[in-house]
């Protein structure tokens, strides 16, 4: 029987957590995916299929559970795959059942609201273990099941969270794991990936083509990274997988919902919903950092302000062409 050191714990049956299980369990992998309702529990155990997943094949060396004393006693390293907005409970529920010798990174990307912290100083607030890390990247949940080659990067202060990390979740051929001891800039990086995402499905959306939306790629990048190095972050992250990598493979067809979230801002169809995804969160909460860092992002101010209702989109696309001169 694989042992609690071998054994990946995912908090979250959502369509990351479901995705990177299906990848580690049909690698060999022991996986325990946790899930607060029970009826998402059953359909695994019974059907080998998650509901908010169900093209991802579930084999066994996957289980799943609703008790989070098992989840802590079975599994050392665990993924955190929950939604922003529910981090801070997840940290609190966990800090009754995890200790010291846990090893908990996030997959999350965006910052946590309303404080628009990071999440894994969040994570330090409510969980009793210091070894937190994130993993981000260019790693979407439907390329992950259906077993395309897809790309991490995990980070961490310590060394052992990023060893521990690429040991366990490495899934060659079809999941690669790279490692940086950068937290602030990955998480900021990945993050700001998924914001300025759907800037470029409001780009496409609009129609303005190849070169104007080269130009809104490396505004981002310029922009991230000076946010980043405002935060003590290396600038160099966001050009990377976390950043630029997460963007290209984000920014492009119907996979990811924040690309889809900025082609319906540019034809006008905007909901209650227009701010649910991570990277819109991530983009409004990325702007009041901004601010009180001083650091101007006039992109991704142009975004939040769409998702806001204060700006017409096709005014936010002229944000664009008015900063180009000032591209580094």
């Amino acid at each position: 029987m694989t042992g609690r050191a071998d054994t990946v714990g995912i908090i979250g049956a959502g369509q990351f957590g479901t995705a990177l299980g299906s990848v580690l369990a049909r690698a060999g992998r022991r996986v325990l995916l946790y899930s607060r309702d029970p009826a998402v529990v059953s359909a695994i155990t019974e059907t080998r299929r998650c509901p908010r997943l169900p093209a991802a094949s579930l084999p066994e060396p996957l289980d799943a559970t609703a008790d989070p004393r098992r989840l802590a006693s079975e599994a050392r390293f665990l993924v955190l795959a929950t939604t922003s907005t529910a981090v801070r409970a997840r940290a609190r529920e966990l800090g009754d059942v995890l200790d010291g010798s846990h090893i908990v990174v996030h997959a999350i990307g965006a910052l946590a609201a309303p404080t628009n912290e990071r999440v894994s100083e969040v994570m330090l607030q409510g969980l009793p273990t210091l070894k937190v890390g994130v993993i981000a990247g260019p790693a979407l949940p439907a390329d992950l099941a259906e077993g395309q080659f897809s790309s991490i990067v995990v980070a961490s202060v310590f060394d052992e969270v990023v060893s521990e990390a690429r040991r366990l979740l490495n899934a060659p051929p079809n999941l690669r794991v790279y490692g940086s001891k950068d937290l602030a800039g990955v998480e900021l990086a990945s993050a700001l990936a998924g914001a300025y995402t759907v800037a470029l499905g409001l780009s496409d959306g609009l129609g303005m083509g190849a070169g104007p939306r080269a130009v809104l790629v490396t505004r981002a990048v310029a922009e991230a990274s000076r946010l980043g190095a405002a935060s003590g972050a290396e600038a160099r992250t966001f050009a990377g997988l976390a950043g630029l990598g997460n963007l290209l493979v984000r920014a492009t067809g119907d996979r990811s919902a924040d690309y889809v979230l900025g082609r319906r801002l540019a034809d006008g169809i905007v909901t209650g919903d227009s701010a649910r995804t991570e990277g819109a969160r991530a983009a409004l909460a990325g702007t009041e950092l901004a601010k009180s860092l001083r650091v101007r992002m006039p992109v991704l101010q142009g975004v939040a302000a769409v998702l806001a209702g204060k700006l017409e989109p096709r005014d936010a696309a002229q944000l664009v062409g008015d900063t180009v001169a000032e591209m580094e």
